[in-house]
């Protein structure tokens, strides 16, 4: 027996047991200290702990988010197995329930992540200790005088022609840049509300440069890429003139497509997809359809070159097109809407308007 409280054998305390997959108990020695035990948030030596309320009322968001991220996931896993392509409807429904889905799960994801850093791991109080970056004086003339000796030993100083020669030499450089500037204008106006297809200008195929025969252009789903005679190598004029020529059944064309602008069901329309500008040059003869490889924007060619999917915001331009007295396609006159991406025509319509004013 002892009188002496503190020598009374206490009993151990209970260790609790450690969870599969988390770190082991944090000792004296942790550079964290120890962790809040309850009240308010706690400062210990530069990191600020959360309160528990706050850390319990993060914990119940962010395992929310990641129960939605975790169920989004599934959904994709689902809508890539039930909503199969196939047609352009599919393809659409397929499209909007995958990325749907994957911007559900990684947008739960990642704010889950967020609420776990913000509400439950400890602030820290960093500082970043700076030091003088100045050149002691002893380099700073030793480096003169290495670069005085390499100037005498580089003969720039005692050969006066050399050093003039080489300074004449290096004058035009600088105006170099000023004259690159030319590059960038002039402002191109209303020059892109207009191509170079005027009436009567014949119509040749893309590489052979050759006049087209409507009589010869006469098996119905035939495709041409077409170029304006004279302007076989003129790349400026063929970013806006290049033409798809597509021949149809009679009995093939809508109500979309201008008769009055055909010949013999033959159609013309411009090859330069009004999205981005990129040629729409894929055709697939059975639904006749025009396809952008770009961006998957999708026309309509038997009934306007109306767009049926995709971006573009609207058809494919239609060139009046007639045959001339030696029966070769010729144009009746250019486009009568701008060709090509709708910015082009949005800035062309806001020249004009200045122009105007």
């Amino acid at each position: 027996m002892t009188d002496n409280p503190n020598d009374i054998e206490q009993p151990e305390e209970r260790v609790p047991r450690r969870v599969i997959g988390t770190p082991p108990p944090r000792g004296e020695d942790s550079m964290l200290g120890a962790p809040p035990t309850g009240g308010g948030p706690i400062v210990h030596e530069g990191v600020k702990f959360p309160d528990p309320a706050t850390a319990r009322k993060g914990e119940r968001i962010a395992a929310l988010l990641f129960l939605v991220a975790f169920l989004a996931g599934v959904g994709f896993v689902i809508s890539y197995v039930v909503f199969q392509v196939g047609t352009i409807d599919r393809t659409q429904v397929s499209n909007f329930a995958l990325g749907g889905t994957l911007t559900i799960a990684l947008l739960s994801l990642a704010a889950g992540l967020v609420v776990w850093v913000r509400t439950i791991m400890p602030k820290y109080s960093l500082v970043q200790e700076r030091h003088t970056m100045a050149t002691p004086p002893q380099v700073r003339e030793e480096i003169e005088q290495t670069f005085l000796q390499g100037a005498e030993e580089s003969g720039i100083v005692r050969h006066k022609l050399l050093r003039r020669t080489l300074l004449l030499a290096s004058a035009p450089l600088g105006l170099l840049p000023l004259v690159l500037l030319k590059d960038l204008g002039p402002l191109p106006g209303t020059t892109l509300r207009h191509t170079v297809w005027k009436k009567g200008r014949r119509l040749i195929v893309e590489g052979t440069h050759e006049p087209i025969r409507a009589a010869d252009f006469n098996s119905p789903g035939g495709i041409l890429s077409v170029v304006p005679e004279g302007y076989e190598e003129d790349l400026n004029a063929l970013a806006k003139a290049t033409l798809i020529l597509i021949k149809f059944r009679p009995e093939e064309i809508k109500s979309g497509t201008k008769l009055n602008w055909t010949y013999d069901s033959i159609v013309a329309y411009s090859k330069i997809c009004t999205h981005v500008g990129c040629p729409a040059a894929l055709y697939e003869q059975t639904t006749h359809h025009i396809l952008c490889p770009c961006h998957q924007s999708t026309f309509d060619a038997a009934d306007g070159a109306k767009v049926i999917f995709g971006p573009a915001a609207r058809p494919l331009p239609q060139l009046p097109i007639a045959v001339d007295g030696e029966g070769y396609l010729i144009a009746q006159s250019d486009f009568n809407v701008p060709v090509g991406p709708s910015f082009w025509e949005r800035g062309d319509a806001e020249a004009e308007a200045r122009e105007q004013a």
